[in-house]
């Protein structure tokens, strides 16, 4: 889950890359399958390409998986029709969260998402009623020990970033979308290794969580949601 507390993303990714390995790189094989088949097999020429293998590379996934993908995804032959869907929730408490899909079935999947959210207390948003509290930015999150913070923040804003943050876990840099690949090819030409680097939805507005109680029944629905074979990133308003 993509949340406000940055840290608390980052750990929690390490933590869902142990304990569900085998799910998380069957869903970033079928990320990297889509944009192989709708833009080639080259991450140079291939944007959304790109970014998944950003992904990949931050739940460790091997080469030999993600080369399979690719050869998949331009193996040529009858493709199956694949369309991105955000779907906008609010959940327990009410906290926004974004949800983007790629399914080959629109009905079959907005079926399955209306059931896990009706079961775990949520709700179906109007258009436009979440997507108004986020805005989509470049985010580079480093730790402490993996960079100088006077050097990062300066090559940072010469490079294009809007804002440098220095936090006691460690850096987050925020980019505007069109600008992110520039800093971010800066950042690693440094040889300077992000725990999380790639285009995010931040939330323009937080929702405190009253106590532990509340957090269970959010982290409930937010699982069932990522648990969903379609479902490719949940981003939540949750402080």
């Amino acid at each position: 889950m993509s949340g406000h507390s940055k840290w608390a993303k980052v750990k929690h990714f390490k933590g869902a890359v142990d304990a569900k390995r085998g799910k998380i790189f069957s869903k970033l094989s079928k990320e990297i399958v889509i944009a192989a088949k709708l833009g080639g097999g080259d991450p140079a020429m291939n944007p959304r390409l790109r970014m998944v293998l950003l992904k990949c590379r931050a739940a460790n996934m091997p080469n030999d998986n993600i080369e399979r993908a690719i050869k998949k995804g331009t193996g040529g032959g009858e493709a199956a029709a694949f369309e991105d869907l955000t779907y906008e929730i609010f959940g327990p408490h009410g906290v926004a969260l974004l949800v983007e899909i790629s399914t080959d079935n629109r009905n079959r999947t907005a079926s399955e998402i209306r059931s896990i959210v009706t079961k775990n207390g949520g709700s179906i948003a109007t258009q436009g009623a979440v997507t108004r509290l986020f805005h989509r930015k470049g985010q580079i999150i480093i730790p402490r020990d993996g960079a100088s913070e006077d050097d990062l923040m300066e090559m940072a804003l010469e490079a294009g970033a809007e804002d440098f943050r220095a936090e006691p876990e460690g850096f987050e840099i925020i980019t505007d979308p069109a600008h992110f690949e520039a800093v971010h090819k800066q950042v690693e030409a440094k040889g300077i290794k992000p725990d999380v680097a790639g285009i995010t939805e931040l939330p323009t507005v937080t929702v405190p969580l009253p106590d532990e109680q509340a957090s269970t029944a959010l982290n409930r629905l937010v699982e069932a949601l990522e648990d969903h074979d379609d479902v490719k990133e949940v981003y939540s308003n949750a402080d």
